[in-house]
């Protein structure tokens, strides 16, 4: 019994959950993922190479038993997914840079130094 108590306090902690909604958020955004790869960018830029070399799709792709073009198709994918993700953590990154600057307090020196002015300013 002591090993569910457990378990029930790990699944409760808030980080769990947000993991499990990140999971299918992700599950989600690599389907988009894959049709924008699948059915956007490997037409457009692709197509030329795939008519040089005498295919209609990507997939078709191989030498001998090789199938090189899901390999190709894959890294199209990966490059795709790291390039959102790196713009998204970029822009995270400078969205709490702004924050942390907004919320900067002064310093006790400054504080310190702002009630001297302010006491200098009333005996004047």
């Amino acid at each position: 019994m002591k090993i569910i108590k457990e378990f029930k306090q790990f699944i409760a902690k808030g980080n769990i959950v947000e993991l499990a909604v990140a999971v299918i958020i992700g599950a989600a955004f690599g389907n988009i993922i894959s049709s924008l790869v699948d059915d956007i960018i490997t037409p457009l830029l692709l197509s030329p190479a795939l008519n040089a070399a005498g295919v209609s799709e990507i997939e078709k792709l191989t030498w001998g038993i090789v199938k090189y073009g899901n390999f190709l198709s894959a890294i199209i994918k990966f490059l795709t997914v790291a390039s959102v993700l790196f713009i998204v953590v970029k822009m995270m990154t400078r969205f709490q840079k702004k924050q942390e600057i907004n919320n900067v307090e002064p310093s006790s020196t400054d504080q310190l130094l702002k009630e001297i002015r302010d006491v200098l300013k009333s005996k004047n």
